[in-house]
């Protein structure tokens, strides 16, 4: 009798916890919530996330913290994300790299988007640009191209890093293209892009919000963007798609994602918070001055972009044999 009893009350602890659970969802936030960004403060990352953090806290009614997490990639961030409880209070700001190539890249099953994150909405995308150093004789893409075809292995590319987007698309163009010039990977874009003004390196796929002040000022000569139409930062600059090489569109994206089995009613109601945040033009002209164009997708058409560019990169990280430093 006493084991039953025991069990009785056992069950009834456990039925209340999953019957109190949509309740609790109904309520959320009640505390504070955690905004993880698997980089270090100052970047494009972290901007995004404490843009939409001052904002979701005003809609909201509870503090939203940015909590930085940098290393290997975004493999700790992730990793360490994957195995916070699904209540709503944690949530991870973040890009391709963290989300989609990480794990691939460092050959671990530390943690898998499709199976650990729910996806609840982007927050950008940002465009990639080709630029030249102005001592490069190649006016337009076409040009350009013509050099590692007369002489492979000689033009220099800077990356900020292995398994960037940046350096996937290099990847990807020499592959299609049946051309190759020399990767040299910093750590991070700013001294990348200091040794290509500097003329230490010849050329760099971009982020245009890195890219853009040194096109402006003449350092630096815009070739090609990627993205399905011409950026406004950069009206006068074709896309690859409409030079004919349509593959070669790779953009960076930020987005907001939760623990997996992360009750749908909160990611209904931060979807919803998030979608009206991002229509707000004072919001879409910080995210411009960025770089950047606010992009808010349901958490299906956010699933199946990502699934889309999961299948695009991955199998270019295996063939390059892209591995972690």
């Amino acid at each position: 009798m006493k084991f039953f009893a025991i069990a009785g009350v056992a069950i009834s602890v456990l039925s209340a916890a999953v019957l109190s659970t949509p309740a609790e969802a109904q309520q959320w936030p009640a505390r504070q919530v955690r905004l993880i960004v698997p980089y270090p403060a100052g970047g494009n990352v972290d901007s995004a996330a404490r843009v939409v953090a001052d904002r979701l806290q005003a809609k909201l009614g509870q503090p939203f913290i940015v909590e930085n997490k940098a290393g290997a990639g975004g493999l700790i961030a992730g990793e360490a994300f994957a195995k916070m409880p699904p209540d709503g209070y944690a949530l991870f700001v973040g890009a391709n790299g963290p989300v989609l190539f990480a794990p691939e890249i460092a050959k671990r099953e530390a943690y898998s988007w499709k199976r650990d994150f729910v996806p609840i909405t982007s927050i950008t995308m940002t465009p990639l640009v080709l630029e030249v150093h102005p001592s490069v004789p190649a006016k337009n893409l076409k040009e350009f191209l013509e050099l590692p075809r007369r002489d492979p292995g000689k033009l220099t590319m800077a990356s900020p890093g292995q398994g960037t987007t940046n350096h996937l698309l290099s990847e990807l163009m020499q592959s299609t293209l049946g051309l190759q010039w020399l990767t040299v990977h910093y750590r991070g874009n700013a001294p990348a892009l200091n040794d290509l003004i500097g003329g230490q390196v010849q050329f760099a796929l971009d982020q245009i919000s890195v890219g853009l002040p040194s096109i402006k000022s003449g350092m630096l000569r815009a070739l090609a963007v990627t993205g399905s139409r011409r950026a406004s930062w950069l009206p006068d600059v074709p896309t690859f798609t409409e030079l004919g090489y349509k593959e070669f569109d790779g953009q960076t994206f930020t987005g907001l994602f939760a623990p997996a089995r992360t009750p749908a009613e909160i990611v209904t109601k931060l979807h919803e918070t998030l979608a009206e945040i991002l229509k707000d033009p004072a919001i879409i002209e910080k995210f411009n001055a960025l770089g950047a164009e606010a992009v808010s997708m349901t958490p299906a058409e956010f699933t199946s972009y990502l699934e889309r560019e999961d299948a695009k990169w991955i199998p270019v990280v295996r063939k390059a044999n892209i591995k972690a430093d």
